[in-house]
C-alpha cells in the first residue's frame, strides 16, 4: 500500500487529455508513477461502412494539429488500394504540404509548449509559465516564433485552401496545381523560417550546456529507434522504408511499411486506453523502441540538406556516435529536423516539376487493400484499410506515431517522479518537471488513443461524505 497518492490532472501543454498518478510511500518516496490516458476516440470502428475515398477527409478530423499527417497517409494508404500511384508533381506537392506540417508542429512546440520550461525554468510561477510569460521575457523571440509557425500554416494553406483539415490530397494525386506566385511567396519565407529555426537551435545548445546535469539525469534509458529512411539511408519524412535499429545503434530490420504487422504487435495495460507498441521478434517488453524526432535522427546516418546535416552530426555526437538516449534531447533533434524541412522546402519549390498541372493518375488497378506511411511530426504514422469490391471499407487500423510512444512516456514519467519528487517537502516544479517528460514527447493523444476489444470501465456512486456505496465494473 501507497501513503499517498498524487494526481496531475489535467497533464498541460499537449495535444489530447491525460492525468499522472503518483504513488508515495511512508517514506515520502515515489514507488511508482503512471501516465494515464484517459480519452477515447473511435475512429478505426465508425470509418468502416464509409467509402475508401473519404478518408483523407474524414481521417484528418482526428486533431487539429496533425490534420496534414493524417490527410497524407490517408491518401497514401488510398493510393494503394485503389491502384493509382500518383504522378511525380503530386508527390512533391505533397511533400511540400508536408514540410509545411513540419515546421509549424515543431516550430509551435519548441517555442510555445516546451519552451516556457526551457527559457523560464521549470519551477518559475506557473501564472507566468506559459506562452504569456515568453513574450514578456521576449518579445522579439516570441514574435519570430508566431512568424514561424504562421509560415508553415501558410504553405499548407496555399495547397490545401486552408491551414486546418485541408482538402488537397485524393487518392492518385492532389486537386490542385501550384501557380508561379504561390511558388514564389513561399520561396519568400524560407530563408527567415531558417533563421528562426537557426536562433531556436542556440537557445537549446546554451540551454543544454547550462543544465547539463539536469539533462543527464531527466529521463535517460535505453530503447531500439524507429523511423522512415531514404534509399541512401538519410532523413526522410514523406516516404521511404521503415528502420529500426537496437538501443546500440545496430539495424534490427529495414522493411516496407505494406509488411508492418510482420514486425510491430501492440500491448495493452488495464491502465491506459493508449496500446504500447512493440518489435514482435523480441517481445514485449524488451521489443519497445522510441520515434519522433529523437527515433529518426538515431536511425539516419545523415540529412540531405547542408545546414541540418551540420546539425545532425554534432547531434550524433552528443554520444560518441551512439544512441542519443536523453529524453530532453527530443527538443534539440526537433530543431535539426525543422531546419531539414526549411531548407527541404527550397529544394521542392525549386523543383521544375513543382509547376506542373500532371497532378492526378485516373487509372485504376483496384486492389482493395492499402497502407499508408509517413512521419508526422510526432513519429511513424500508419493508416491501413481494406475495402470490398465496391470501395467499402470493411477493416481500417491506425498505428499512430504517440502511440509508439508510449512505453517511453510512461517509463519517463516514472523515472522523472523518482528521481526528483520528494513526497516530505513537494514543490510545484517538481510536478512540472513530470509533466515536462510527458511534454519532450510533444504527444497527441486526440490521435493515438483507441482501445482493443471491450474498453474497460468503472464507475463509483459517492455519496456526500466521499464514502464509495456502490462500483460497477467493465473489464
Amino acid at each position: 500500500m501507497f501513503a499517498q497518492k498524487i494526481t496531475i490532472e489535467p497533464v498541460t501543454r499537449i495535444e489530447g487529455h491525460a492525468k499522472v498518478t503518483i504513488h508515495i510511500n511512508e517514506k515520502g518516496s515515489v514507488d511508482r508513477a503512471y501516465l494515464h490516458i484517459n480519452e477515447f476516440r473511435g475512429f478505426e470502428k465508425f470509418c468502416e461502412g464509409r467509402m475508401y475515398f473519404e478518408m483523407p477527409s474524414i481521417t484528418p478530423r482526428i486533431c487539429g494539429i496533425c490534420p496534414v499527417s493524417h490527410h497524407l497517409a490517408a491518401a497514401k494508404a488510398c493510393d494503394e488500394l485503389a491502384g493509382a500511384p500518383p504522378p511525380r508533381p503530386a508527390s512533391l506537392l505533397r511533400e511540400l504540404m508536408h514540410m509545411g506540417q513540419i515546421i509549424q508542429s515543431h516550430g509551435m512546440h519548441f517555442f510555445e509548449l516546451a519552451g516556457p520550461d526551457l527559457l523560464l525554468g521549470f519551477d518559475a510561477d506557473p501564472a507566468t509559465r506559459n506562452v504569456v510569460g515568453l513574450i514578456q521575457a521576449n518579445p522579439a523571440l516570441a514574435v519570430k516564433a508566431v512568424q514561424l509557425r504562421k509560415y508553415g500554416q501558410e504553405i499548407i494553406r496555399t495547397l490545401g485552401g486552408r491551414k486546418v483539415h485541408p482538402n488537397f490530397a485524393v487518392p492518385g494525386g492532389v486537386n490542385k496545381a501550384l501557380t508561379a506566385a504561390e511558388r514564389d511567396s513561399i520561396l519568400a519565407g524560407a530563408d527567415e523560417a531558417i533563421a528562426t529555426l537557426q536562433t531556436g537551435l542556440a537557445i537549446i545548445k546554451d540551454w543544454v550546456a547550462r543544465n547539463r546535469e539536469d539533462v543527464e539525469k531527466f529521463a535517460v534509458f535505453q530503447t531500439g529507434y524507429f523511423g522512415l529512411i531514404a534509399t541512401d539511408g538519410g532523413l526522410e519524412l514523406y516516404d521511404g522504408a521503415c528502420k529500426l535499429i537496437d538501443r546500440t545503434g545496430q539495424p534490427l530490420e529495414v522493411f516496407d511499411g505494406r509488411d508492418y504487422l510482420d514486425y510491430i504487435a501492440e500491448h495493452v495495460e488495464d491502465w491506459s486506453y493508449l496500446k504500447f507498441p512493440y518489435y514482435k521478434k523480441m517481445g514485449w517488453p524488451a521489443g519497445v523502441y522510441r520515434v519522433g524526432p529523437l527515433g529518426r535522427l538515431n536511425v539516419a546516418t545523415h540529412t540531405s540538406t547542408p545546414l541540418a546535416n551540420e546539425e545532425l552530426k554534432a547531434f550524433k555526437a552528443l554520444n560518441d556516435g551512439r544512441p542519443v538516449e536523453n529524453t530532453l534531447y527530443y527538443h534539440y533533434a526537433r530543431l535539426i529536423e525543422a531546419l531539414f524541412a526549411a531548407e527541404r522546402v527550397k529544394v521542392l519549390a525549386d523543383d521544375p516539376d513543382i509547376l506542373s498541372t500532371e497532378i492526378l493518375n485516373t487509372r485504376r488497378d483496384y486492389r482493395g487493400e492499402g497502407v499508408g506511411v509517413i512521419e508526422a511530426p510526432r513519429g511513424t504514422l500508419f493508416h491501413h484499410y481494406k475495402a470490398n469490391a465496391n470501395g467499402v471499407l470493411e477493416r481500417i487500423n491506425l498505428i499512430v506515431a504517440t502511440g509508439h510512444n508510449n512505453w517511453a512516456m510512461s517509463t519517463a514519467v516514472d523515472s522523472v517522479a523518482k528521481t526528483y519528487i520528494d513526497g516530505t517537502k513537494l514543490t510545484e516544479g517538481m510536478l512540472n518537471r513530470v509533466e515536462a517528460a510527458i511534454r519532450a514527447y510533444d504527444p497527441c493523444l486526440s490521435c493515438s488513443t483507441h482501445a482493443i476489444g471491450q474498453m474497460p470501465m468503472v464507475v463509483e456512486l459517492v455519496g456526500p461524505d466521499g464514502e464509495v456505496l456502490d462500483t460497477l465494473r467493465r473489464d
